[in-house]
């Protein structure tokens, strides 16, 4: 007997649109699957965080109808059990941190879904031996480089043990050392995720399938092109041509 695999999100025909413009999202269908870890081609402006956060519920879509986990979302109420179970990673750090210290911004999370300070604390400390940053516990937010603030934020989100993870441009303005670390924490990981990006060989390290958000739609892309070299391409299924071949 074939097992098949649960459904986690699941939007048809979702569509939003700002006055005066083009829809960001035009009927949208995309179905996303328990065990699946997707990368997403996005330049700026195309509508991914417009996305994420419909999913998450923190904006409303003109159309269209949501089911996440099996479930169709509409209320607030709903949305609620979405966001403890569904990590998201905004592109800006500083949207994410807002605790004075590295440990109160990561216990945050656990605090607030009933673990006692004890178990906040040892979780964030564990959690930050497992993003490489042992001995942070301490040290100012605001005063933290960009690299350093990316991590922490995913902490942030990892200490709250969600059961999927959505993510916006964790890459964007790394310098190579932070970009691996990331990539090796995401390829540790065993929970489903979708990364939002628009470098190409990151997401070829980190994800299984890609696809790519393109005038309000999601498209497939079989015939993207998975290889290693250093520049990013706007969609891999297009020919292209590399020097020195």
């Amino acid at each position: 007997m074939i097992k098949t695999k649960k459904t986690i999100i699941n939007l048809d025909k979702v569509s939003f649109f700002y006055p005066d413009r083009l829809p960001i999202l035009d009927r949208l269908d995309f179905t996303f699957y328990q065990d699946e870890k997707i990368g997403m081609m996005a330049p700026n402006g195309s509508g991914k965080t417009t996305f994420f956060h419909i999913i998450m519920g923190l904006i409303k879509p003109e159309s269209g109808k949501i089911e996440i986990f099996e479930k169709p979302v509409t209320r607030e109420k709903d949305f609620l059990e979405v966001r403890r179970r569904i990590g998201l990673l905004f592109q800006d750090s500083d949207d994410q941190l807002f605790n004075p210290t590295v440990l109160e911004d990561i216990a945050f999370g656990p605090l607030n879904l009933g673990k006692t300070k004890e178990e906040a604390i040892e979780i964030s400390r564990k959690t930050l031996e497992f993003i490489g940053l042992n001995g942070f516990e301490n040290r100012i937010t605001y005063k933290l480089s960009g690299g350093e603030k990316k991590l922490v934020a995913l902490a942030t989100i990892l200490a709250m043990e969600p059961e999927v993870l959505l993510l916006d441009e964790p890459s964007a303005g790394l310098d190579e050392k932070t970009k691996e670390r990331i990539t090796t924490i995401l390829r540790s990981l065993k929970i489903s995720y979708i990364v939002v990006s628009h470098e190409f060989d990151f997401l070829s390290e980190i994800s299984d399938s890609i696809y790519t958000l393109d005038r309000g739609k999601i498209l497939s892309d079989a015939e993207m092109y998975i290889h290693q070299h250093y520049h990013a391409h706007p969609y891999g299924g297009r020919p292209h041509k590399h020097k020195n071949e």
